[in-house]
């Protein structure tokens, strides 16, 4: 029986939580970690799959490389930097999109069934490498000065309320950005998991009821919910590389 005396194993927080499979010298190794190495090697080996021997006819795993990689660098990287800026972002851009992908995919494969990026510190971690690309571009580009006009919005024209606005953009860039680009991806997948257990432990505790109509209607729901997340978690890897893209379009920008 659970706490609240109905007998339903509601689904909280401890679906977060999992016990290290080992440790290593103080470190707990857990699933999730587990979840974050294979998606890093099932990224790594499909692309060097595909393009480790890449034909000027490709075979069928190179047209889908092909497919990914052209989707990411035109509908992405070129649309937001441009062809001859963007060029060079784009080996990154599409290694985060799958890398990100495949982390948010695993919520819906069998025994594997959690979101990588459910856990905060692996949108964090990620956000903060953009952040820390973009700074680095930024000061490549326009040295100190343009720097500090980039993160601070500088612009005479604004006149008394300029020291606001500088205040403002300065604490925005430097140190709420990378926090809300990681939180906009692990809010959707924390949440979207939570709602595929609750709907799924639903299923199952309504089956072994007198209410089995109605454990039906909860399953077709749990369906339903699988294809939403499996929309959700395209979506969510594609706008985490649009942000990426969009910061780094901001510190290429020339300021006056």
């Amino acid at each position: 029986m659970s706490d609240n005396g109905c007998g339903f194993p509601a689904p909280g927080l401890n679906s977060f939580l999992f016990k290290p499979l080992f440790t290593v010298g103080g470190y707990e190794f857990n699933k999730v970690m587990l979840l974050a190495l294979v998606t890093t090697a099932l990224v790594i080996s499909f692309f060097w799959a595909a393009f480790g021997n890449a034909k000027v006819v490709p075979g069928k795993l190179q047209m889908v490389a092909e497919a990914g990689y052209d989707f990411v660098r035109r509908g992405i990287v070129y649309e937001t930097l441009g062809k001859r800026e963007g060029e060079k972002y784009v080996p990154f851009m599409v290694s985060l999109f799958f890398f990100i992908w495949i982390m948010n995919i695993w919520s819906v494969i069998p025994l594997a069934q959690f979101p990588v990026s459910s856990v905060i510190a692996f949108p964090m971690v990620l956000a903060v490498i953009v952040w820390i690309m973009w700074i680095s571009v930024t000061f490549k580009r326009h040295g100190f000065v343009g720097f500090f006009k980039n993160v601070t919005g500088y612009d005479k024209s604004l006149g008394a309320v300029l020291p606001l606005v500088m205040v403002i953009e300065f604490f925005s860039n430097l140190l709420v950005r990378p926090f809300t680009h990681a939180v906009r991806l692990f809010a959707n997948m924390f949440a979207g998991h939570l709602m595929l257990v609750m709907f799924t432990v639903a299923s199952w505790y309504l089956m072994n009821s007198y209410m089995i109509p109605a454990a039906g209607v909860s399953l077709v729901m749990t369906m339903a919910m699988i294809l939403f997340e499996l929309f959700v978690q395209a979506v969510q890897a594609y706008v985490f590389v649009l942000l990426a893209c969009s910061y780094l379009q901001g510190a290429l920008a020339e300021h006056h």
